[in-house]
């Protein structure tokens, strides 16, 4: 398992628009730095779950790695979330968040800041997508038609898995 060079990931958001909306200027060392979808204000002791403005995808053979950027660590905000993005996974991130500051002071994230530095890794063996009920979270459905020819050309078993993603959530017609 290897962390992706800026070169490779930047050749991997093109080929499967793993990051959506893209920007190259958050390209970030070895990583992406995710924005928040909405301005969020945290008040001492709150917890939000913050959604990211991208959607990620994480293809087959790779996983990705959160970790919040340290601006927002030193404020005394406490990133919650189990810090992996499971193979296959489609869809807005919820970052959960807590207000730890020692000064007891509301920690505003305006819509657009950067917020969490997401990297991508390889994995080994046989793909395992992801089939839990997160799948396509915060997506609206033309968002998600516009993945379907990339999750076609990525697994296979696409219509195996379309079968259970789709279960709970139809596309409209």
């Amino acid at each position: 398992m290897c962390i992706l060079g800026k070169d490779e990931l930047t050749r991997l958001i093109n080929k499967y628009k793993c990051i959506y909306p893209f920007d190259m200027s958050l390209l970030d060392g070895d990583g992406y730095v995710l924005t928040v979808k909405d301005e969020v204000t945290l008040n001492y002791l709150e917890h939000r779950n913050v959604i990211s403005k991208e959607v990620v995808f994480t293809p087959p053979g790779y996983v990705a790695h959160l970790t919040a950027k340290s601006k927002y660590g030193r404020a005394g905000l406490s990133f919650l979330n189990a810090a992996k993005v499971h193979s296959g996974f489609l869809g807005r991130l919820a970052l959960e968040l807590v207000n730890l500051s020692n000064e007891r002071k509301p920690i505003t994230i305006r819509r657009g800041d950067p917020l969490i530095h997401i990297e991508f890794i390889t994995r080994m063996g046989k793909p395992s997508p992801y089939v839990g009920e997160y799948q396509f979270q915060y997506m609206t459905d033309e968002e998600i038609e516009f993945y379907i020819p990339i999750l076609k050309e990525v697994f296979e078993n696409y219509d195996e898995l379309a079968k259970i993603w789709f279960r709970k959530k139809p596309l409209r017609e």
